[in-house]
């Protein structure tokens, strides 16, 4: 035995595990490794903090129920594309007896439960937050607008007299008042322009990022939309600049992907149904895979979700509109991708992405998306923050001298 933390215990062996997993980890991703003793620190602690989360959860009532640990051993099953006779048997290979895992697993998702309502009800979002993180977004938009700009440039000569820089204002002034009237902007360029490199294509300078023009260009067509002049000649070390806006594309800081999906679900009366209806998903993918039988077909005959008769189709949604788990796998998929049964608290699912589009949504879901981002942001330092104070309150017996 390696501590008591509270009314658990934290043993040698379970210390020695967590320190192989951690080297073994480490080596895969290439990372460097600290010194041995750290390495054990680190363990150590991380398996303290477990302890004070999980007896917090069990003093507090927190629980989860049999059919829950059993979606996630079926999901867990189903990423490693295998099924559950052959989870277990992965497991044994690896030292690890199944009720162990099954175990771990409730302690998993009984801390998971907590830890995200104790610690997101710390977080607090106001909506000054909000508005400053939009403008930070509406910012980086700006910077990344691209702009099409049309130019007459009317030369004016280093050291000009002031009677020759006023007639070339007075001829600048004529090109934009055709321009005014109508005339072809094009047309006008070609004819008074002294830009030889533009002029042939109606002195337009072609679609560019704002940051690589003038700021005196950007600045001169701010706010116009496209097609229109900017009100007066611009004035530059070449001469004056008579300017048009041809095209304007923004990089737009509220675009979300939305997802068009369908879904077969077969809802679990018991947990003991969870295999056998997989196993029957799988049957079904299989059909499916081989052009047997569509897709929507099989929704409208079979699926206990009241997508049923329109073929599954759940319509086009924004990201974090379905449970994790569900989400999760249909983030994997290409449109007409078709997911590998899928367990959640509604049953099990057969998912299709039908397709993808970039869009705006209104200003009500950018703000809670904003929210929510700001939520993450905090989460990470809200949540060391409350496993602090839990070993601040907790038992904790070194039955060894520290590092």
């Amino acid at each position: 035995m390696v501590a008591v933390v509270n009314s658990e215990l934290v043993t040698a062996v379970e210390l020695n595990q967590r320190i192989e997993r951690a080297t073994a980890e480490a080596r895969r991703a290439g990372a460097k490794l600290p010194s041995e003793d750290s390495l054990r620190q680190q363990a150590l602690d991380a398996l303290i903090d477990e302890r004070v989360q999980i007896t917090y959860a069990r003093d507090i009532g927190q629980r989860v129920d049999e059919a829950e640990i059993d979606r996630s051993v079926a999901n867990i099953a189903a990423q490693n594309q295998l099924t559950l006779p052959q989870l277990r048997e992965r497991l044994r290979t690896e030292g690890m007896d199944y009720p162990r895992f099954r175990n771990n697993l409730k302690d998993q998702l009984i801390v998971e439960r907590v830890r995200e309502r104790e610690v997101m009800g710390r977080i607090r979002i106001a909506d000054d937050d909000i508005d400053r993180l939009l403008d930070e977004y509406r910012a980086k938009a700006s910077a990344d607008t691209e702009l099409n700009i049309a130019q007459v440039l009317v030369a004016v000569p280093e050291g000009a007299s002031d009677a020759v820089v006023a007639e070339r204002l007075a001829r600048a002034q004529q090109a934009l008042a055709r321009a005014k009237a109508g005339e072809d902007f094009a047309v006008v360029a070609r004819e008074l322009s002294d830009d030889s490199s533009k002029r042939e294509v109606g002195g337009e300078i072609g679609l560019r990022p704002a940051s690589r023009l003038p700021d005196l260009f950007v600045d001169a067509v701010k706010g116009l939309n496209a097609g229109q002049l900017a009100a007066q000649p611009v004035r530059s070390a070449a001469g004056f600049h008579v300017l048009k806006l041809v095209q304007r594309q923004d990089g737009n800081p509220f675009k979300v992907t939305q997802t068009r999906s369908r879904h077969i679900l077969l809802r679990l009366a018991d947990r003991e149904q969870t295999a056998a209806v997989v196993r029957r998903m799988e049957q079904l993918r299989a059909q499916i895979e081989r052009k047997e039988r569509p897709f929507e077909a099989i929704a409208r005959e079979i699926s206990e979700d009241g997508t049923a008769e329109n073929g599954g189709d759940l319509g086009w949604v924004s990201p974090g509109a379905f449970v994790p788990e569900f989400e999760e796998a249909m983030n994997k998929l290409p449109p007409g991708g078709l997911s590998q049964p899928v367990v959640s608290r509604f049953g099990v699912h057969l998912i299709q992405v039908m397709e993808r589009r970039d869009t705006v949504p209104e200003l009500k879901e950018i703000r809670e998306q904003a929210r929510n981002q700001l939520r993450e942001l905090k989460f990470d330092q809200a949540y060391v923050d409350w496993v602090k104070e839990l070993r601040l309150k907790a038992y904790i017996e070194m039955r060894e001298a520290p590092l």
